[in-house]
């Protein structure tokens, strides 16, 4: 699915095209009330974790899922990456089966079968915490400070799965982004969930010595959250001179690539895109385009093997 997220959605307050969407989140609020009440979550065989969002796109749960995966491998061997499959979301897909031990399947419970099936002891999730149907033993919510709640409605009115007193079920946050200007944030979130876990993260590019920032860049994505891969190049001193914004999981064609290409040149331009992007274009064999690569660090990273530990083992 293209999905370009709209500009309302994250403005500060509801705009007039939100409130005229308001009924529809009242519908889909109602809706999903309903299913949960005859939902039965089904008794699993295997310990698992779900690294998920209450806000849409843009929150890194396909990368803190990768990092947790290296992080945990200190504790088990029989470890896996889990992911719905979604067509549309090939993109992550590639990455966590490049960089982890990926399981998917057409539904959550599936996945879990055929990992009991292979004797895996532990299953991260990436993505579903909004499935009704599973009984997740950890519970961890990603929030990019930037972005925060947006305008702080429900979908279609606003960019929000669930209000932000859903974390009251939640066990632990990891939080991007956090600064001066944000740092109320924590203070909100543990006056909601006071027993809540807090982890910091950032992004550190691994491959900076592949780029002499003498030259202009030129750069295009199609992620959740551009203004963040653009903001990174920035604030690493990256001369940007042009940025072509594609819809989230966008599905390139040579066409695309090629139009991308012949602005660059027009600009005597040195492109650079996401790893996510990458994925779906380097079959087009074109070696003038780069990849940001990242590593995602966590603050306090002891004290996550710690929590996961203590919860899922003893």
């Amino acid at each position: 699915m293209k999905f370009k997220k709209p500009i309302f959605w994250d403005l500060k307050k509801p705009s007039f095209i939100s409130n005229i969407l308001l009924p529809f989140t009242i519908i889909i609020k109602l809706n999903n009330f309903l299913l949960n009440l005859k939902s039965k979550k089904k008794v699993q065989k295997i310990k698992t974790i779900c690294i998920g969002n209450i806000y849409i796109g843009g929150t890194g749960k396909t990368p803190t899922t990768i990092k947790l995966f290296q992080i945990l491998k200190k504790l088990t061997d029989n470890l896996s990456t889990a992911k719905k499959f979604y067509k549309s979301q090939n993109d992550e897909q590639i990455i966590l089966k490049k960089k982890t031990n990926l399981i998917t399947g057409k539904n959550r419970n599936e996945i879990i079968d055929k990992a009991v099936e292979s004797k895996q002891e532990l299953l991260i999730f990436d993505d579903g915490l909004q499935d009704k149907y599973i009984n997740y033993d950890l519970q961890f919510v990603c929030f990019d400070a930037k972005k925060w709640l947006g305008n702080g409605r429900l979908i279609p009115a606003g960019p929000l799965r669930e209000n932000l007193n859903s974390l009251k079920k939640y066990d632990g946050i990891f939080l991007k982004n956090i600064d001066d200007k944000s740092s109320h944030i924590i203070s909100l979130i543990e006056s909601i969930n006071p027993k809540i876990k807090i982890f910091i993260t950032n992004y550190k590019i691994k491959n900076l010595d592949q780029f002499n920032k003498n030259d202009n860049f030129l750069i295009f994505s199609g992620i959740g959250n551009p203004e963040n891969f653009k903001e990174l190049l920035s604030n690493n001193n990256f001369n940007l001179i042009k940025e072509i914004i594609f819809p989230d999981h966008f599905q390139y064609k040579k066409q695309d690539i090629e139009n991308v290409l012949k602005i660059a040149n027009n600009l005597n331009a040195k492109i650079i895109t996401t790893e996510k992007d990458y994925v779906k274009i380097k079959d087009f064999n074109i070696s003038s385009i780069k990849f940001l690569e990242l590593d995602l660090e966590i603050k306090n990273e002891e004290n996550l093997l710690n929590f996961i530990k203590k919860e899922i083992y003893e």
